[in-house]
């Protein structure tokens, strides 16, 4: 498969980068949303050293993804609990 060469910018210092072509568009969105949020904490906290926006934005994006991560393993167990009693019910039906 071919690669793309393209540049994503980042708080004003382009990246050159090589990726697929389905993943140019999700990669290039990542850029346009990182910069939003360089601009959002910026904006919020009056910070302007890119290097300590960075990092402050990899830690906030990283609680999120562990949050988000934490509440999917709580409905996955939920989901199975629920279909493991569904099973039941159905078995019994069955051979019932």
């Amino acid at each position: 498969m071919s690669e793309l060469s393209i540049k994503i910018r980042v708080a004003d210092r382009d990246y050159p980068m090589r990726v697929s072509p389905q993943d140019e568009e999700r990669l290039r969105l990542a850029g346009r949303l990182l910069n939003e949020r360089l601009k959002e904490f910026r904006d919020q906290y009056g910070i302007q050293d890119k290097q300590d926006l960075l990092a402050m934005i990899a830690l906030s994006t990283m609680a999120d993804r562990l949050k988000v991560s934490k509440e999917k393993d709580g409905t996955d167990a939920a989901l199975t609990e629920r279909l493991a009693r569904l099973d039941e019910v159905l078995s019994g039906v069955v051979l019932g």
